[in-house]
């Protein structure tokens, strides 16, 4: 499966712009940790844009991964991809023992609350956030409460660095497409 291939996938099932919008970010965060861990970019890319690809049509708990693993199953993605994808989400249970399913997870919430940090800046623009502004908003359990802050700080501790480095290096990633993100 090529990226193309991966992006047609992904808004075959998903219709939402926001949703498309988190792929997008998640996307260029794996391929950003790809790079720096010298690793497949072309397949972190594509494990990024597929990570939710079910959920605006699988959106329980019961279904979501769950339903795009079945699929992606059917479409004979390796296994490994497959893991690193049911990993992404806690209820799962899918251990997290690759590079890809740990970043995976890692970048996954950040990403979404990074969104909602540029959200309420003035100008809505990536430019204008800084990892201050980021760990700040954290501390603030009212600020885009369904981001679990305990799996952003676990996902920094699973790559080894510290949460102001990973913090820094989604936003970077982030800044990098802010004209497709909107922001």
């Amino acid at each position: 499966m090529t990226r193309d291939d991966a992006y047609h996938l992904l808004t075959e099932y998903t219709t939402k712009d926001g949703l498309i919008k988190h792929a997008l970010a998640v996307e260029a965060a794996m391929q950003a940790y790809a790079h720096r861990f010298g690793e497949n970019e072309e397949v972190w890319r594509i494990i990024g844009l597929l990570h939710d690809f079910d959920y605006e049509k699988y959106p329980s708990m019961e279904d979501h991964p769950f339903k795009g693993a079945e699929i992606l199953r059917s479409k004979n993605f390796p296994e490994e991809w497959v893991q690193a994808i049911l990993s992404h989400a806690s209820h799962t249970g899918v251990p997290r023992d690759t590079l890809m399913a740990k970043t995976l997870f890692a970048v996954d919430e950040l990403c979404g609350f990074i969104t909602a940090v540029a959200y309420v800046r003035p100008s809505r623009k990536l430019a204008e956030v800084e990892v201050s502004s980021v760990k700040k908003k954290m501390k603030d359990k009212a600020f885009a409460r369904q981001v679990n802050r305990e799996e952003i700080i676990e996902g920094a501790q699973l790559l080894g660095i510290s949460l102001e480095e990973h913090i820094d290096t989604v936003i970077k990633a982030m800044q990098s497409i802010s004209d497709q993100l909107g922001l």
